[in-house]
């Protein structure tokens, strides 16, 4: 499941939406949301953290109007890459391929590939010669759209970017694309492929789980995601540290410097919020106040 976290994108709100610094946001008494306030440590003005889900049908995503106000407060917008950049788009194109000319022919046996090929072209309408670079963890995330319950799939991120760009914010990135594509050059090219296969394998199971995780984030109950996470056979944890964790701290540090300036909304995958090592609890013991939104 830490894949849906890597890889990484209203307008009639936004234009009736009146708020300005100073702005006070309602608070919730619980954790079952996805807008949070990050305020004191000396901050001039609070700055904003929003869990976001890469793959939603379109008519599932709702924006309140307390998230809309926060984006217009916020000077800049962050996300996990510059989704604003067509670069982003481009680069990624280019860094998905494996290094030193490795092909996923070379990672499976001769059944195991006729097996992968099959699938690609029955099930995904792809020829699987225009992938032969491609690295497999790239490859499992073409697996999501088959899962979707609706034709008109699209990013949480995608449909913020849309609000942003109508209050003319500027889009930031916290990483590049050739940055995360590096984290998949760390983790072994023959696990990544034993992980497509298993994806595969039991596609049915997985679909399942991934309509659970669609339903808990719809109704934002971020600690049963959390939970259902730590218990999940969808991808391993294995390369947690690198995926999510160590992501975290990063951007924790990061962020320290950037908060001082400017208040800014931070638009990340919903499962670098929660946890011990979660970008919630990793800014409270830098001594911020994280405070859970209305988001309704």
């Amino acid at each position: 499941m830490k894949i849906f976290g890597l890889l990484t994108i209203i307008s009639l709100g936004i234009a009736g939406c009146n708020a300005q610094p100073g702005y006070t946001f309602q608070k919730q008494n619980n954790n079952n949301t996805l807008l949070w306030e990050v305020s004191g440590h000396e901050l001039k003005n609070p700055s904003f953290l929003f869990g976001t889900f890469h793959l939603l049908c379109k008519d599932d995503i709702h924006f309140s109007d307390q998230l809309k106000a926060a984006v217009k407060t916020s000077n800049e917008i962050y996300m996990e890459l510059d989704m604003d950049d067509p670069a982003t788009l481009l680069d990624g194109m280019l860094y998905m391929n494996m290094k030193d000319g490795k092909k996923l022919s070379d990672l499976y046996t001769a059944e195991e590939y006729k097996k992968l090929e099959s699938y690609f072209s029955d099930s995904l309408k792809m020829p699987l010669m225009l992938l032969q670079s491609a690295k497999p963890y790239f490859l499992v995330a073409m697996l999501y759209p088959k899962m979707m319950k609706c034709l008109s799939a699209t990013g949480v991120e995608e449909e913020l970017l849309k609000i942003a760009k109508e209050d003319k914010k500027e889009i930031k990135g916290l990483e590049t694309i050739k940055f995360q594509a590096s984290i998949f050059d760390t983790i072994p090219y023959e696990w990544q492929a034993k992980e497509l296969l298993n994806n595969i394998d039991s596609f049915s199971y997985y679909e399942t789980e991934f309509d659970q995780l669609v339903t808990l984030y719809k109704n934002q109950l971020l600690d049963s995601m959390q939970n259902m996470d730590l218990k999940s056979e969808f991808g391993s944890d294995q390369y947690e540290d690198l995926l999510v964790k160590d992501r975290n701290k990063k951007w924790v540090g990061e962020l320290n410097e950037i908060m001082k300036n400017e208040s800014v909304f931070v638009a990340v995958g919903a499962g670098h919020l929660t946890g011990e090592v979660g970008l919630i609890n990793l800014l409270k013991k830098e001594g911020y106040k994280v405070e859970p939104l209305v988001n309704k």
